[in-house]
């Protein structure tokens, strides 16, 4: 089976709590808190290689977690962090918000990691609290919580060369010539029911050449198997267009070429106009060498057009000549320009104040998110460090100007707080 597009799910470690715990050693009667830090949570890491061809793993594990950092512990021991979950996807693949549609990571390049999704901080331990006002806090923070995304997988081929033209008109065994890939060959159509690579070298140099399975009339609308691999032409630089000449399938070769054309058109427009390469196979077959003058007389005299017999190997040497000739003119291929996208966007400095009601007031926002991590309802030195912060960081004065007044209810998630003067 082959899949070129997919959704899965991904979630970054928890950050670990934040340690409790106070020295209680011998001759040491006020030995003070000692809780150390949590670990930082697991990052989400994709990795692009070349020891996958398509997305089919991901249809039967779709949930990925990166692990959770641990928990601190006394003697101000920093608990260990979460191990980064590394996900190996094949290269060229697009990392695109499920939701927004947005692309996060073209993953173009071969082992390089991209980190998706960071891991959340590790909560701070009981002795970061400690002042000169406050020797023995007892409380911690927790470790900060991640969220879980929906992405989506979407392959998008790599190569220099794409073969394309229809069905069963010799491009496998082209590819198994030219190249060191070894396609399932077969005289039916259809036999290609997903995009083969293959390396071609060239004396010192070598490019990649990608099989497209056969496209037939409509394929840009959902015809036939094309359509679901057209967009692995996207990334080529140069089109290989192979046309039976042979008329062995009873179909005119000038109509074959003016139909593949109109797809790609349709398709996308600039694959129309990207520079293409017309092959002539099957020479063993043919008879009327007529047919072969018509043929590049009606296409027009500027098309580059090669005669060749694949299962013979006739005229292969020149093929992959003109093919390297034609894509040393050409730019090499780059990543998609792509307008950067954080998934999860964390800002830690903003604040949010909203008036939902007559007397109540919510605080929102990455700041107050990230401090209200350390609240213990039930604990007062917790409770006058949170309420010494929102003073001293200005939210107090936001309210103020907001208009709240004595008695009115601040809301902090899931917590409400009395105002009081």
């Amino acid at each position: 089976m082959f899949v070129d597009n997919v959704k899965i799910y991904i979630k970054a470690g928890n950050g670990g709590k934040g340690a409790i715990s106070f020295r209680r050693e011998k001759g040491i009667p006020n030995g003070g808190p000692d809780g150390g830090n949590g670990g930082r949570g697991g990052n989400i890491v994709f990795r692009a290689t070349r020891d996958l061809n398509n997305l089919v793993a991901f249809r039967y594990h779709a949930h990925f977690r990166a692990q959770n950092g641990q928990a601190g512990g006394s003697n101000n021991k920093i608990g260990k962090s979460g191990e980064d979950l590394i996900i190996k996807v094949p290269q060229g693949t697009i990392i695109k918000d499920d939701e927004t549609g947005k692309v996060i990571a073209d993953m173009f390049y071969l082992n390089k990691d991209v980190i998706i999704l960071a891991g959340g901080e590790g909560g701070k331990g009981n002795c970061f609290f400690k002042s000169p006002t406050r020797q023995a806090p007892h409380f911690s923070q927790m470790g900060e919580s991640t969220k879980e995304y929906a992405v989506r997988l979407e392959l998008k081929t790599i190569a220099d060369v794409g073969l394309i033209g229809y069905p069963n008109v010799g491009k496998s065994t082209l590819l198994s010539v030219v190249s060191n890939a070894r396609p399932k060959i077969a005289n039916y159509h259809f036999t290609t029911l997903s995009p083969n690579l293959g390396v071609v070298k060239y004396y010192e140099h070598n490019f990649i050449v990608a099989d497209i399975p056969g496209l037939i009339e409509g394929a840009s609308e959902g015809q036939g198997l094309g359509h679901e691999f057209l967009r692995h032409i996207e990334r080529t630089r140069l089109l290989v267009h192979v046309i039976d000449i042979s008329r062995e399938e009873g179909r005119d070769p000038y109509n074959d070429y003016l139909t593949i054309n109109e797809e790609l058109k349709k398709f996308n427009k600039e694959l129309a106009k990207r520079p293409q390469i017309v092959v002539l196979n099957k020479m063993d077959k043919v008879r009327d060498y007529a047919s072969i003058d018509e043929f590049k007389y009606r296409i027009g005299k500027n098309k580059k057009v090669i005669c060749v017999s694949a299962i013979c190997r006739q005229n292969i040497e020149e093929l992959i000549k003109t093919i390297w000739q034609e894509l040393e003119k050409l730019p090499k291929l780059e990543p998609l320009e792509i307008e950067e996208y954080e998934l999860d966007k964390k800002d830690k400095t903003e604040i949010i104040v909203n008036k939902v009601s007559n007397n109540v007031y919510e605080v929102s926002g990455g700041f107050i998110e990230n401090i209200s991590r350390g609240i213990v309802v039930n604990d007062y030195e917790s409770l006058s460090y949170f309420w010494k912060r929102l003073k001293n960081d200005g939210i107090v004065d936001i309210l103020k100007k907001k208009g709240v007044k004595d008695g009115d209810t601040i809301r902090i998630g899931k917590v409400d707080f009395e105002y009081i003067e």
